[in-house]
């Protein structure tokens, strides 16, 4: 019951803790002790030795564990036409410890696509090694949930849905631009479908004038329409989360207030789900996945440290499948284990643990 196309049985989100060397190349980059090309040497080093790491482990897909990145959105999302990064306050908060306040907003037209850097990031990756190369980028939600309206000025786009629109349309053509790079296995990352599960954020979206019951709708638009030109051998794959950042969150409610849209409405191949507290709720909304998708289970976290019981991940993959078949799920972390450059709270032995019981588990359950 193995897999041969993505995602594998044993797969992982996609970002690494950052190694102590390439954390002091930037620290020395921000303070101009060292030019871009070395802090790309550096980079390129260390996103080698990664590779080779995931390779020994046994993980079938590969990335650059996101090392040319501050943050797991902010940096791709930055680079579109149209598009500005600039620092500014953070209305929606983690509970405890604030990320750097990283914020984007439209400072002209979208739809436009003049290249991007992260299709060179994959290049590498790709000619780096002989496994499944694979891309994540945030989901085309992370532009606007965040900030609302305050993201995108009346002056550019006084209607609200030629802006979902001509989003999605840069994301057709980035998407497009990776697949001819040669990326058969893209993975968009969505935290805002699992946020509008928590009601507390469905009420700052009420307060700020929007509806959270049409959002998930006009996201599942913008990313069917950001797919829409993509080669039939091409996987693509949304990770759901509830945030992530030095292991603290933002949003808690299982999946059932957008359950029906997210498996039936977005044209997405498979999930890569957070399951691996209470926060994320129980299994039943997977009752709705259809017969032709594949579900990754997030159960082993990526928060702490400590080990899993492999008995215990097996026990809660046996009661998934009284919602859905044991051939359309696998096993991975329930999120990343650096969304942003500083981490989450676990040193590298611990995630190189956490990802080698996986294949480990992963051959145990599926053969």
């Amino acid at each position: 019951m193995q897999r041969k196309k993505p995602p594998f049985r044993a797969d992982h989100v996609g970002s690494l803790l950052r190694p102590t060397a390439l954390k002091q190349a930037r620290a020395k980059r921000e303070q101009g002790e060292v030019s871009a090309h070395d802090l790309e040497q550096i980079e390129d080093r260390e996103i080698e030795k990664a590779i080779r790491k995931q390779e020994e482990i046994g993980l079938q897909a590969v990335t650059d564990g996101e090392f040319r990145r501050a943050f797991w959105n902010y940096d791709f999302l930055g680079k579109l036409d149209g598009v500005e990064a600039y620092l500014g306050e953070r209305k929606i908060k983690f509970e405890g410890v604030q990320p750097r306040p990283m914020m984007l907003r439209v400072a002209g037209k979208l739809g436009a696509f003049t290249g991007h850097p992260m299709i060179e990031h994959f290049k590498f990756v790709q000619s780096h090694t002989k496994r499944m190369a694979k891309m994540t980028i945030p989901s085309p939600s992370s532009l606007h949930f965040r900030y609302g309206r305050d993201a995108v000025p009346e002056s550019i786009y006084p209607v609200m849905d030629d802006f979902y629109r001509d989003l999605g349309n840069s994301y057709r053509k980035a998407t497009r631009a990776f697949a001819e790079a040669g990326c058969r296995y893209l993975q968009l990352d969505e935290v805002n479908f699992t946020y509008l599960c928590d009601p507390k954020l469905r009420e700052v979206v009420a307060n700020r004038g929007e509806d959270p019951q049409a959002l998930p709708h006009v996201y599942a638009g913008m990313i069917n329409t950001a797919i829409s030109d993509l080669p039939d051998d091409m996987a693509v794959t949304m990770h759901l989360c509830r945030g992530n950042f030095r292991s603290s969150f933002v949003a808690s409610g299982g999946y059932e207030p957008v359950a029906e849209i997210l498996f039936n409405e977005v044209n997405i191949n498979a999930y890569f789900m957070e399951y691996d507290t209470a926060r994320a709720g129980g299994f039943e909304p997977l009752r709705l996945v259809p017969r032709s998708k594949v579900v990754v289970l997030g159960l082993v976290t990526s928060k702490r440290g400590a080990l899993e019981s492999k008995d215990e991940i097996k026990r809660r993959i046996d009661e998934a499948t009284n919602f859905i078949s044991l051939d359309q799920l696998c096993l991975s972390p329930q999120c990343g284990f650096a969304s942003s450059e500083e981490g989450n709270i676990l040193t590298e032995d611990e995630q190189w643990a956490k990802l080698e019981m996986i294949v480990e588990l992963a051959e145990e359950v599926w053969g």
